[in-house]
């Protein structure tokens, strides 16, 4: 299951317009302690985040789903406000944040992370 970001990904994240603000949108499927695990990923990303502008919208664990078919539900819900996608771009790139990513994907084993842009 997919979990962290390609060079490739990134590269046409780019390209569909790096000046553009987005709100990227975390879907995540924890592994058993992971969310613990999680929890010390984002006390390590904050600070990144917010170096770059970036902004923690909504952070909540998923209760039972309404409408959803049998694996579909979610662990947790992660929404970022990031400036630009350039500055997502430049905080994934950052070495120190790149030094506690593995937080991340030792919690995880699944995620969907997907820019989304207003209407």
């Amino acid at each position: 299951m997919a979990i962290d970001p390609t060079g490739a990904d990134m590269k046409a994240f780019l390209t569909a317009g790096p000046d553009q603000p987005i709100v990227m949108l975390n879907l995540l499927r924890f592994a058993e302690g992971g969310a613990e695990r999680y929890d010390a990923y984002i006390a390590h990303f904050r600070p990144y985040a917010e170096k770059v502008g970036a902004q923690v919208l909504y952070y909540g664990h998923g209760a039972a789903p309404i409408v959803a078919e049998p694996g579909q539900e979610w662990d947790a819900v992660l929404l970022v406000s990031y400036p630009t996608r350039r500055a997502f771009s430049d905080m994934v790139r950052d070495p120190g944040y790149q030094q506690g990513t593995h937080l991340r994907s030792e919690a995880l084993t699944e995620a969907v992370l997907q820019p989304t842009v207003a209407r």
